[in-house]
């Protein structure tokens, strides 16, 4: 089993940043790929950003490449999601989720590919 606890959520001016961090527990942190997913209001949740046990590898969906960068700590167990020139339409519920690394430098789009899940942080961009 995977804990997952994200914070770092909030209110915040369009163009302003944010960091959202995932701290994880539970098992053997750096065996795992981390992602992020986020649900706004009405919609469906969508893939956001991923990165692998490693870290060398990453990956994000179009609307937020050059704007947001995923890192992970694996010695704090921690991953995190630094989000600048935030626009409203990235308002939502962003997730943390964790799977199976079952190839080195993978990382997964898909929320089929993740078994553990936190609980979500509120992230409201104001324009």
């Amino acid at each position: 089993q995977v804990q997952l606890v994200e914070s770092g959520g909030g209110l915040v001016q369009a163009g302003g940043s944010l960091r959202l961090s995932c701290a994880a527990s539970g098992r053997t942190f750096s065996s795992l790929a981390m992602g992020w997913f986020r649900q706004a209001p009405g919609k469906e949740r969508e893939f956001v950003a991923a990165i692998s046990w490693s870290g060398g590898t990453t990956y994000y969906t179009d609307p937020v490449k050059g704007r947001f960068t995923i890192s992970r700590d694996n010695a704090k167990n921690t991953v995190y999601l630094q989000m600048n020139s935030l626009k409203p339409e990235d308002t939502a519920v962003y997730y943390c989720a964790a799977g199976n690394q079952y190839r080195p430098s993978t990382v997964y789009t898909s929320s089929f590919s993740y078994a553990y899940w936190g609980q979500g942080t509120q992230v409201t961009v104001s324009s």
